[in-house]
């Protein structure tokens, strides 16, 4: 078994984190938006986990953090999808274009 080095996990991370962020500006749907900060949120936790793993003191620190990180984001992932929800039950569209119901 060969050993990877940090930077194919970090190489790894950039490419989730960008698709993530093309995806989180560029759709329209709400339920693709909230995905793609998932995606992003992983692209982190790789990081956390890798420089936790590889770096100059090696540790379970980092792994620790991104096992809180992953609660908050399934915390936050539900919480989105049930304001996605009831948002639907009302106006009968997920599209983000035609949320602006605060601004009246």
């Amino acid at each position: 078994m060969t050993n990877v080095p940090v930077t194919g996990y970090l190489a790894l991370a950039i490419i989730l984190f960008c698709i993530g962020l093309y995806g989180a500006l560029t759709k329209r749907n709400a339920v693709i938006v909230l995905i793609c900060i998932e995606l992003m949120t992983n692209a982190a936790n790789l990081n956390l986990v890798a420089f936790s793993k590889m770096g100059m003191f090696p540790s379970l620190k980092g792994q620790v953090f991104s096992l809180f990180v992953i609660a908050v984001a399934a915390a936050e992932a539900a919480v989105g999808l049930a304001i996605i929800i009831a948002y639907f039950r009302n106006r009968q569209t997920v599209n983000i274009d035609e949320m602006d119901s605060l601004k009246h």
